[in-house]
Order: structure tokens, then sequence, then C-alpha cells
């Protein structure tokens, strides 16, 4: 036997599911049946794909009563939130909506001499690999709109949530797509790296880690193959003084602890006009204690445990080094935090940028709070990080947040909400959080490459 991937499910430290990695020449045998595959399923007409990849997702949400607590076991999300079929249906349904007008031809011009226009043309073998904090929405992200458009996929998910890929794979092949178009894979980071580096794909959609974005792209210099990329994150939210502090407090403090803080656009660092500032702490404080962390599979469960003790430990060590440097921690140990994956939530003030805690990514329960004077500064502060993935802004002015938001070196901006993808707009990041653009008309035009024709009439 080969080497195996483990889901060691953070419930109680057990391995969860096992699968063994395919061998060299399983993954380039795999990837080039995806290839072959491809021509004939670009030829079918849109409408075909579009049906049977909407089949694809509502077979996936008919079995959402098996998937909820499998999310549970393998990356401790509490089963009274219900899985993700409800934004993993919200997107597959928004680009099967678009993509007749996102992938028509561009007119250009015709006459009597010439007809000009540039047309969509899939890119062949999309390779898309996926992260575990949301593991079914991540990879409908890029998994529908590339079979939509004509590719074929192969999908690599994270070992902490093995089966989720697997599962895609099985629902949208019960469905009728084509085993050799839609493929899950299990691979080492060796083999990965192999496929890219040896022009086995066409292009790359990575989610996950700076490093995991970095080796991606150094598989694929050379090669010429597209690389997209969505990594790391650490979101400010910023509460202006005429904000909706109720309103602020709440969707911040849910931004920043849902699914134990594990999320892509999650808020990391608050910023706060110092006229709302003690009461925004007080309310927030209030909020977390409020919290019960505990066993995800049972249902008072607020707060689940993080994904992994690995992931844990750091967000314990940027604690303890914020508090040894000054930091205020706010919300006493819960009794059912056991030093492992059962962590506490923690609000923290009296922080700085010289804290890891606000400088790298927690990707955990986890946010400080810094009084701010002015707009100028909250500008100042929220730049000054090596992301750049969303800000959320707090005001009822929708001037002064735009004015603001242009002045934010980041992908997305919300106003008066947070942590959430709208489908209808570009997901996109900027510095280290990575190049590329998911979703919308952008999504369809990075899955697909523009090909010109220019036909001279014969007219006489």
């Amino acid at each position: 036997m080969g080497q195996m991937l483990k889901c060691v499910s953070p419930i109680d430290g057990s391995v969860f599911a096992e699968r063994e990695v395919l061998s060299r020449d399983a993954a380039f045998e795999a990837a080039a049946r995806s290839r072959a595959a491809q021509a004939e399923w670009a030829a079918r007409p849109l409408q075909e794909r579009i049906d049977l990849v909407m089949a694809g997702v509502a077979a996936v949400g008919a079995m959402n009563d098996e998937i909820v607590p499998e999310l549970a076991h393998m990356m401790g999300r509490p089963v009274r939130y219900g899985g993700e079929f409800g934004g993993f249906n919200e997107r597959a349904s928004h680009m099967a909506q678009i993509a007749e007008a996102s992938l028509a031809d561009i007119a250009v011009g015709e006459d009597e001499t010439f007809k000009r226009y540039i047309r969509r043309i899939p890119h062949g073998v999309v390779f898309v690999v996926a992260p575990w904090n949301y593991p079914y929405m991540t990879a409908i992200n890029t998994v529908a709109p590339a079979l939509i458009a004509g590719n074929t996929v192969l999908l690599k998910h994270a070992t902490q949530t093995l089966l989720v890929g697997e599962r895609m794979a099985q629902t949208f092949h019960s469905v009728g797509v084509p085993e050799d178009v839609f493929q899950n894979v299990f691979l080492s980071h060796d083999m990965t790296n192999d496929l890219i580096a040896g022009n086995a794909l066409d292009f790359v959609n990575f989610t996950g880690s700076v490093g995991g974005g970095q080796a991606m792209e150094r598989a694929a210099a050379g090669t010429f193959t597209g690389v997209g990329t969505e990594l790391g994150g650490k979101d400010p939210g910023y509460v202006m003084d005429d904000a909706d502090l109720d309103a602020a407090v709440e969707t911040l403090i849910d931004g920043a602890m849902f699914n134990s803080g594990q999320c892509c656009c999650g808020i990391e660092r608050i910023y706060v006009h110092e006229s709302l500032y003690d009461n925004f702490v007080a309310k927030a404080v209030a909020v977390v204690k409020g919290y019960k962390l505990g066993n995800p599979l049972e249902s008072d469960t607020t707060i689940g445990p993080m994904a992994n003790v690995r992931f844990a430990k750091e967000v314990r060590a940027q604690i303890a080094e914020a508090v040894a440097a000054g930091a205020v921690a706010h919300i006493g140990t819960f009794p059912e935090d056991d030093g492992g994956a059962y962590l506490t939530p923690q609000i923290l003030t009296n922080v700085t940028h010289d804290m890891r805690v606000m400088r790298d990514e927690s990707f955990g329960p986890v946010v400080g709070i810094m009084k701010v004077s002015s707009d100028d500064e909250a500008i100042a502060l929220m730049n000054d990080s090596e992301f750049g993935l969303t800000a959320s802004l707090w005001t009822r002015d929708v001037d002064r947040a735009a004015r603001v938001g242009d002045a934010i070196e980041t992908g997305t901006v919300f106003m008066n909400r947070a942590d959430y993808l709208d489908p209808a707009l570009c997901w996109t990041g900027c510095k280290n959080t990575g190049r590329g653009g998911g979703l919308s008309v952008i999504g369809y035009h990075n899955l697909t490459r523009p090909k010109s024709y220019h036909l001279k009439k014969v007219t006489g």
C-alpha cells in the first residue's frame, strides 16, 4: 500500500477517514483521461452542460442530512448551522444563470467585407485545489463555472475534508456528468507539483495558504499554465462614528468567530472610532461570553473545536505573545477548553501592529480591537498588512464608505456587512492574498481564453 491521507477528527482525535494517494502513473493517467474527454464535453450544447451541473448540485443537496454531521466530524463545524448547501447552491445557480451572456461571443463588427468577433474558449483541463474550511462552497466556486464553460475538472481536496471531493464527484456522476469529465483525485504534495510541472493541466485554481500558492506558482514556472490563487487574509473591520453600533458588534464578532474563526474572509482585526470604542468592546465581550464551546454534534454547541490541534496551537501562541507584550484578554478560559482543538474564543484590546495577532493570519477565534480617531488613521492601519481580501466598513454614509473603500488595498469592500461572498461580484484579492478572480462574469473570463476571429468574406 502506498502513502495514505488521513483525516483526523477534531472532535476526539480519531482517524475519521483515510485514502491512498494516486501513484505517479495513475495521476498522469487521470489527467490524460480528463484531456481526452474535454473536446466532446465542450461540444455539448451549453444548456446541456448547465443542466447536468445543476443536477449534480441538487444531488449534493439531497445528501445534506449525511453531509452536515460528516463535516462536523471532519472539521468541527457545529451541526446546528446546517452545512453549506445554501451558499453552494446560490453560487452554482448564479453562475448557471449568467453563463450564456458571460460566454457569448463579443461582436466587434460585421459588414459586407469582414466579420470579426472574440470567442471564449475553455482552457481544457482545470485543476481545482480546494481548502477544508468551507469545503463545498470553495470547491463549487470553480467546479461549476469550469464545467459549464466546457472544461474538464480534476478536484483535489484538503486532507482535513477528505471525503468532500469524493462525494461531489459521485453525485455529479450519478446525474450523468461523465466520470472522466469530473474526477476527484487523492494526491500528495509532490505529485501535485509533478502534474503542474509536467504540463498535464491547463489551468490551476488554488485556495489555501501563501506557502501553498507559492508552491503552485513555482511548479508552473516555465509551463505557461495559468494559476489563480486565493491565499491568506487578515481582514479588517472599521466602525465609524456614525455606525449602527449594535449591528456592527453583532456582524463583526460573528464574522470573527463563526466556524471557529476559520474563514478566508473572517474578521481578524477591528478598528473602532474613539466615540464608540468602549461600548463596542463591552458589547463584543458580552456576545462572546455567551458562546457554547463543545462537541459540534450537539445541538446546543455554538462554537466547535478548531479543525486541527496544530491550528489551535498557533492561535494560542499568538494570544500568549500578545498578552505578554501588554494586550488585555477579555474572555476567561472556558471550561470546555482542553488545551487542544477546543479553544476559548478571545477578544484582545491594547493591541498594536507590533504583535503577530494583528499582522499574521490567525485563522481562529480571536480578534484584536483598536481605537482610532479618524478615517485617515483607520485607512493607514487597515492597509498596514501583507494581505488584501476584504474590508468591512460601518457607517450610514454610502459616499463616505466609497471614499474610504477607494483608499483601502483590498479585493472586496463591504458596507454594513461582512464575511459574505456575493456570486455576482468578483471574488478576488491583492498583495499576498494572491491573484485571480472567481465567480461573476470575471470568473468565466478566467476559466476561458479569448480567441479572435477575423473573417474576410469573398465578395466577387
